[in-house]
């Protein structure tokens, strides 16, 4: 069973080096090239996403009393795929059946059997593609990367911080106490890894895989068996991630049931029976933060990881590159039209305007050159497909027009063209004064962007930092020239536990994570309690447990 650890142990050497050093590194290509993944790569992908259209889904001896199944692509038409589906008393059985026999194994061999799940996964990473794209709406290339590669990123970098921890205590020590004249005491000593029990990972529509990976590989790495709760919507991404590992466990051989698929249907969510069963020890929870709410407080001693809604924020005090500042904004508004939890909702903006390297610009200008950025990066409509996407769920498109009475309409919201029969729309901008805070202080989740009018930069940043600190935020950005304020804006939302970028302008936005490098969420403001990845994420998903007896001096 050794060997798929000695197989990758050079990746899983470098992720922990990547860890430490936090520059770039990823283990997995993001570039979706025939050159890297094999000249018919993209072919054999789209064909394998194809033929599990409008069928069961196979995961053999998976537990399974009926079938369900109503994923709808948002770009205009269902999968038809069905999946075994069973209760939660079902699936809780089956999960402490399989746990003695991962329990039991070695680190080293869990660690290895992790390592070669993401190395599969990698290789599929074009069918994973197109089961995200139709699953969350995002355009292909985006769920290329987001999905596979960037998703295997983070859930490599959880399973080094996994096995950092759990070898940072010996498997065997011997303790010897000097006695003086006497002999000494010698204690030989053994610890080993205790795993907290199953662990309930329940993924989101936008992100399944990107937000799973983290919490399923930290607990699948650290001894813990696994029921996976996707989204009814966006099952197939973590169906066919359920099918790799149940694969390799079996090949290794484990039972197939240490991972296991948690499918629903909208209306007959079994969610919460899983959360409140007595057995679930860990529940990784991405979503709203109404039903994290519910999750917390159901939670009682079980160990809860969460990332929910936050109103992210950029402060703009003065640029030296106006136009590289709105098309840098226009990008970060238009991504996946706006469904992301770090994209930017609050544009703050001083009333008087500032000072760029075009001149004096008002807030007015300011507000039309950010809307005029979006108009010209969605202008072919090619391109804005690729950057829009779909909307993944049609609550959001009611969102934007519930949303279009909330203040002076700057740029409004419109379907694209050229992808008829998709859910889709552009980022609509509104400006309103600082004072309206009903309008702007709620996440509005889509392409929904408020410019709000404050008297200078240092209420804009006070008035993002606070709400960051009240209600939550993932991100934060910041347009200044000034060092000292730029320190100031930096010590503000270090303290409303929000991380942030400053003059972004190029090719980098604010939206964007990297593995190994980025710390995804602080776990410090209502956004999350949980950050991807650091040591605290890992470190409880197990504890050590000793026995010792005396040894010959």
């Amino acid at each position: 069973m050794g060997d798929l650890f000695d197989r990758h142990r050079t990746t899983l050497g470098a992720a922990l080096q990547a860890a430490q050093d936090r520059g770039y590194w990823s283990a997995f290509p993001e570039v979706p090239s025939g050159k890297v993944y094999g000249e018919t790569a993209k072919e054999d992908g789209l064909s394998a996403y194809r033929a599990r259209l409008g069928r069961p889904f196979e995961l053999p001896g998976h537990p399974g009393m009926k079938a369900v199944g109503q994923e709808v692509s948002p770009y205009g038409f269902a999968l038809g795929i069905t999946y075994p589906a069973a209760d939660a008393e079902t699936l809780v059985a089956a999960s402490q059946s399989a746990a003695p026999a991962w329990a039991g194994a070695s680190p080293e061999i869990r660690v290895g059997v992790c390592l070669e799940i993401l190395a599969r996964l990698n290789r599929m990473s074009f069918e994973m593609a197109n089961a995200v794209m139709h699953t969350t709406g995002q355009a292909f290339a985006m769920a290329f990367q987001a999905g596979g590669p960037h998703a295997q990123d983070r859930g490599l970098e959880a399973v080094a911080y996994a096995w950092a921890e759990m070898t940072r205590t010996p498997a065997r020590a011997t303790w010897v106490k000097p006695q003086g004249k006497g002999e000494p005491i010698v204690i030989e000593k053994h610890w080993r890894i205790v795993p907290r029990g199953i662990s309930l990972v329940i993924g989101c529509q936008t992100f399944p895989t990107w937000n799973s990976y983290p919490g399923l590989f930290a607990s699948l790495a650290t001894g813990n068996t696994l029921i996976v709760k996707p989204h009814p919507g966006a099952i197939l991404p973590l169906a066919l991630t359920v099918q790799v590992a149940c694969e390799v466990l079996a090949e290794e051989g484990f039972p197939a049931d240490i991972v296991l698929l948690a499918a629903d249907e909208a209306g007959a969510e079994i969610t919460r029976d899983l959360v409140q069963h007595p057995a679930v020890a860990i529940i990784d929870y991405t979503g709203s933060n109404a039903f994290g709410d519910w999750v917390s407080e159901n939670a009682a001693t079980r160990q809860v990881y969460t990332e929910e809604a936050g109103v992210n924020s950029i402060v703009i005090g003065a640029t030296d590159d106006f136009a590289g500042m709105c098309a840098n904004i226009a990008f970060s508004l238009s991504l996946y039209s706006g469904q992301m939890c770090t994209a930017p909702q609050n544009i703050y903006v001083p009333r008087g305007g500032i000072e760029t390297n075009e001149g004096p610009k008002n807030f007015d200008a300011i507000a039309a050159g950010v809307a005029a950025a979006v108009d010209a990066l969605l202008s072919d409509p090619a391109r804005a497909a690729g950057v829009c996407g779909a909307i993944a769920n049609p609550a959001t498109l009611a969102r934007v027009e519930a949303a279009r009475g909330l203040g002076r309409l700057v740029r409004d919201s419109a379907p694209l063209t050229g992808v008829e029969g998709a859910r889709t729309a552009t980022p609509m901008i509104l400006a309103v004064d600082g004072d309206q805070t009903p309008a702007y202080e709620e996440e509005r989740f889509g392409p929904i962007a408020f410019v709000i009018a404050v008297e200078n930069a240092a209420e804009g940043i006070a008035r993002a930092a606070g709400l960051a600190h009240r209600k939550g935020a993932i991100t934060a950005a910041l347009y200044e020239t000034d060092d000292a304020r730029i320190a100031a804006a930096a010590d503000a939302f270090a303290a409303a536990g929000v991380n942030l970028s400053v003059n972004l302008t190029g090719g980098i936005f604010v939206n964007q994570s990297a593995a190994f490098s980025d710390f995804h969420v602080t776990g410090a403001n209502p956004a999350g309690n949980a950050c991807l990845t650091d040591t605290a994420f890992v470190a409880n998903r197990f504890r050590v447990a000793m026995w010792r007896r005396p040894m010959a001096a």
